[in-house]
């Protein structure tokens, strides 16, 4: 090819045509990318709230379901998958779900070591930030995720 043909100037107009390509997809990311980062956190919060509800309603199930009149708490959370209390085999939960948050589940207890309730141990700042009110739980407005305490209203 020589200096001056045809071909090699349109070598170079490829060139300037991809790096405006890659100035606008990056501008586009650019502008995206939080809109997404807020999108991700509203899911993993309602992840949270479903689980958090589910492992509540667990609880309530495997207390109110206690034989006897001593009504008694789950000691673990496996105890929700097979309850060992009962003939055959009782199930209050399906598997045993993990933390929406990314950590671990942080385990309300009773004096006796019964599991009352769950919470996430993230520290984030929610996006809901109203108390939330089902037949089941009451969650207050927090500041972080980790003051959601997922227990039931029993009543012994």
């Amino acid at each position: 090819m020589q200096p001056g043909s045809l071909r090699a100037q349109q070598g170079g107009f490829t060139l300037v045509a991809v790096l405006a390509a890659v100035a606008v997809l990056g501008i586009g990311l650019a502008a995206f990318g939080p809109h997404w980062a807020l999108e991700s956190q509203r899911e993993r919060e309602l992840e949270l709230l479903r689980v958090g509800q589910t492992y509540a309603q667990a609880i309530d199930s495997y207390y109110r379901l206690s034989p006897g009149a001593a009504k008694q708490y789950p000691r673990r959370l496996e105890d929700l998958l097979h309850d060992a209390r009962m003939v055959g085999t009782y199930r209050h939960l399906r598997k045993l779900y993990p933390d929406p948050m990314g950590g671990e589940w942080g385990l309300v207890k009773d004096a006796n070591g019964g599991i009352q309730g769950v919470f996430s141990t993230s520290t984030e700042a929610p996006l809901r930030t109203l108390p939330l009110q089902t037949p089941l739980l009451t969650l207050p407005a927090a500041t972080r995720y980790d003051q959601w305490i997922f227990a039931p209203r029993t009543t012994s």
